[in-house]
């Protein structure tokens, strides 16, 4: 009797233990499982919170307003004087087209010596180009491109930067013309000059001046003075 209580004893220890084991590896393969999706998870997590990361900074660096950049341009075609005066005593002036419509346009002027009629004395130097290089011969109240396009007084600087590509170039990066107004466009807008603000369109390039010594500064000498 003893005897077979041992083994039934033994039989249900037995089972208890299989039984034991046979959780413990269910549940060790269910967690492998899982801990595989898990790591896959967090695996992508990080790139998706970094890129959430970079758009929120990137987001963050944008200026709430940003101001326009603009360029000055002249008022229209120019007007010629005509030492004139009205009845109210102002300066009687005139369109370049109330002339040189009455006439067929003169291809061969091209220094200020052929001009034996109008703009005597006009100075006169701008490399090879003659007056119809940039003057439209059908509409003088206008301006032309190379290729015959025509182009409005207040649109110069197209003309100019058909040529004049590298000084194009250095204007757009802001390293060639003057302007006024802020580096920093969120602070507030800024305005470049026109070509024609700082160069004469006949006679563009600058005299050639001789260098100076820089202003006094009252301030530098008197630290000098004191050492």
């Amino acid at each position: 009797m003893a005897g077979s209580r041992g083994v039934i004893i033994s039989v249900i220890l037995l089972a208890t233990l299989a039984g034991v084991a046979a959780a413990m590896q269910l549940r060790s393969s269910s967690g492998t499982a899982d801990g595989d999706s898990v790591t896959e998870t967090l695996s992508h997590d990080p790139s998706a919170n970094q890129e959430k990361s970079s758009a929120v900074n990137s987001d963050s660096l944008v200026p709430s307003k940003t101001f326009p950049v603009t360029i000055r341009k002249p008022a229209g075609p120019p007007r010629v004087a005509t030492n004139l005066k009205d009845f109210h005593g102002e300066a009687v002036t005139v369109a370049c087209s109330t002339c040189h419509s009455t006439r067929s346009p003169n291809l061969q002027n091209k220094t200020p010596q052929s001009l034996d009629e109008f703009h005597s004395g006009m100075k006169f130097s701008h490399g090879t180009v003659s007056c119809l290089s940039c003057h439209n011969a059908a509409d003088y109240d206008s301006l032309q491109l190379a290729d015959g396009h025509r182009v409005e007084f207040i649109d110069v600087m197209t003309l100019c930067g058909q040529c004049h590509g590298p000084q194009m170039r250095d204007f757009e990066h802001g390293v060639h013309g003057g302007l006024n107004g802020y580096w920093d466009l969120s602070r507030g807008p800024q305005q470049k000059n026109n070509c024609v603000d700082c160069h004469n369109p006949h006679t563009p390039q600058f005299p050639k001046m001789q260098p100076t010594f820089k202003p006094k500064d009252r301030f530098l000498e008197q630290s000098r003075s004191e050492h």
